[in-house]
Parts: structure tokens; C-alpha cells; sequence
């Protein structure tokens, strides 16, 4: 009996510890980063960045993994139901993460349960540009348009619940303007379109579309974020544009199966914001026209909460589906 006592005390002691060890151990093979949108978009770019970074770190391959469609929701469904073993991680912006579940009526995943925050990536203005060939060169100029003749703008977005889908039709809703918007998978082929003149204009990240600006080929009619940027000093805000306080980011973060070891989380979001911190890193992210912030998984947990209340009175208030 005193044996089996003592075996029975080991083998709980050894329970106790297996767990931090194998933490402590992670990653101990290669780790996916699945992202909801096709390449060539800001997301994409971003994850590329920071997975080469986290391979350094780690000694083990970061894989980009491309899953895009359904609003992110393959993507997002896929990391849900993965085993939360340090693994795979689902790498998105606002929509993809917050409220394509919402738009599509479609319960794939809710991200206060399914998910575990583990931090953001970067965080990215969006503008309004237009294809060169139209006529408009201010917002006001465009706006006047989506009035006086309503669907006849057609405008590219990068998919349903996406930020840039949202303040379109906050703008539609807050000023009576209309316009038809087609819905694309990612910034990457819905730049291809209005690039080709297929459409005319769209809401875009700046790290999409400022070479395309610098080079003439789009032009920017207003800025989203709260002042003007540095690298479109001429562009207004729509803030100074008839909607003061207004501003408006995507953001991109790194999310783990619910579930996923604490341990882990913790280990894999302090590297992170190390990595983020890099003035090196931080210039990568400047010159694709965004802003590296990390966040701890609380922070970033709590910023999700306040963009989720934020934007899904937009959602609610504009009827929003992709039914």
C-alpha cells in the first residue's frame, strides 16, 4: 500500500510538471500562421515580416499559410478547430477576426471563446482613392457624385466586415451617398481591378496603395486616420472633412486556438513585442506605410473588446450582411 501511495505521488508530481516543461520546450517543431487573405495584401506583408523575425528567435520555421475566403472565415474556422498545441495561429485584421462570423450569419467561430489573444502586429490608416481616370479631386467632389447618381460608383473591397467594407458604409449611411460595392478576396486582386479601371475607387490600406499613389495611378481624396499622414500631407482627413473625432485603422494580430497552454501564449507574445520593438523591424513595417505596436495579450484582449462594441453598431445600424 505504501507503495502505491509513493507511485501514485510521483506520478501526480510529474503531472505537475510535465505541462510547464513541454511549454517551456515550445515551439519544438514548425509553426503555421495562418492568414485569411491571398498575398500581396497588408496582412500578408506583415506576417512575413515578423515570421522571418520569430524563425530567428525560435530556431523553427514560421509558415505563411494562405487560407482566404468566406470573409476569413475558412481561415478563421480552420485555427478554431486546430488542436491548441502551440502549433497554428490565425493571423488577421479587424473583419477576419471581429465580425465576419456576424456579417456572413454564419457561426464559425466567436473570438472571445474560440480564440485566445496573443497580441498585434501593426496597425495601418486607410484612404480613399480613386481610379485617375474619374474626375473627382476632392471627397467632396465624390460624394456629390454617389448622390446625384446612387450605384453608379462601384467601389473594390477586400471582403465582407473587413474595416475598410465598414467605413464605406458608415459614409454611405452617415451621409446618404450611394455607391455598389463588390467584394473581393483580400486588397491584392480588388487593387488588380481598380488598378485596370474595372472599378473606381476603394478604401485601402496605405501600405497597399502608396506606391500606386506615388506613381499616379490611383489618387487619394481623404485619409482615415485621425491627422493627416506625413508621407500625404496634402490629403485631408475626413475627420477635417465633415466628420470630426472620426479615424479609423486596420490592425493586424495573432490569435491561439482557446485553450492553447498560458505558457505559451506568454512566450510567444513577449518575443513578439521584443521583435516589434526593433527599430529595424519598426522601419520594415514604416515602409510598407504601417505602424509596429505590440500588445500583451490582456492589451490587445481589451482593444478587441472596444473595437468589437465600436463597429458592430455599424454592422447593426447599416443592416450589414453577405448573405
Amino acid at each position: 500500500m505504501k507503495a502505491l501511495t509513493l507511485l501514485a505521488a510521483t506520478a501526480i508530481a510529474f503531472g505537475q510538471f510535465a505541462a510547464p516543461a513541454q511549454a517551456q520546450a515550445w515551439p519544438d517543431k514548425p509553426v503555421r500562421l495562418v492568414l485569411p487573405y491571398p498575398p500581396g495584401g497588408n496582412v500578408d506583408s506583415a506576417a512575413r515580416v515578423i515570421s522571418e523575425q520569430l524563425q530567428q528567435v525560435f530556431k523553427q520555421p514560421f509558415i505563411v499559410d494562405n487560407k482566404p475566403g468566406a470573409g476569413g472565415l475558412i481561415a478563421g474556422e480552420h485555427v478554431a478547430r486546430s488542436a491548441p498545441d502551440g502549433t497554428t495561429f490565425f493571423m488577421g485584421a479587424n473583419g477576419p477576426i471581429l465580425f465576419s462570423p456576424i456579417i456572413f450569419r454564419r457561426a464559425a467561430y466567436d473570438w472571445k471563446k474560440d480564440f485566445t489573444p496573443v497580441g498585434s502586429v501593426s496597425f495601418t490608416p486607410l484612404l480613399l482613392q480613386v481610379n485617375p481616370k474619374l474626375p473627382y479631386k476632392t471627397f467632396a467632389e465624390f460624394l456629390a457624385a454617389a448622390k446625384h447618381a446612387p450605384g453608379r460608383i462601384t467601389m473594390a473591397s477586400p471582403g465582407a466586415g473587413t474595416t475598410n467594407h465598414l467605413v464605406s458604409e458608415y459614409l454611405q449611411s452617415a451621409t446618404g451617398a450611394k455607391w455598389t460595392t463588390a467584394h473581393y478576396k483580400g486588397n491584392a486582386p480588388a487593387t488588380t481591378d481598380l488598378l485596370g479601371g474595372q472599378v473606381d475607387f476603394n478604401f485601402d490600406q496605405l501600405s497597399v496603395a502608396q506606391p500606386f499613389i506615388a506613381q499616379g495611378r490611383t489618387r487619394a481624396l481623404v485619409v482615415t486616420s485621425a491627422k493627416r499622414l506625413p508621407s500625404l500631407p496634402d490629403v485631408p482627413t475626413l475627420a477635417e472633412s465633415g466628420f470630426p473625432g472620426f479615424s479609423a485603422e486596420t490592425f493586424t494580430g495573432v490569435m491561439a486556438p482557446a485553450g492553447t497552454p498560458k505558457d505559451i501564449v506568454v512566450k510567444f507574445s513577449g518575443a513578439l513585442q521584443k521583435i516589434l520593438a526593433d527599430k529595424a523591424v519598426q522601419d520594415k513595417f514604416v515602409n510598407l506605410g504601417a505602424e509596429a505596436r505590440g500588445m500583451t495579450p490582456e492589451q490587445f484582449g481589451q482593444f478587441l473588446a472596444k473595437e468589437d462594441a465600436q463597429w458592430t453598431k455599424v454592422i447593426q445600424q447599416s443592416n450589414i450582411s453577405a448573405e
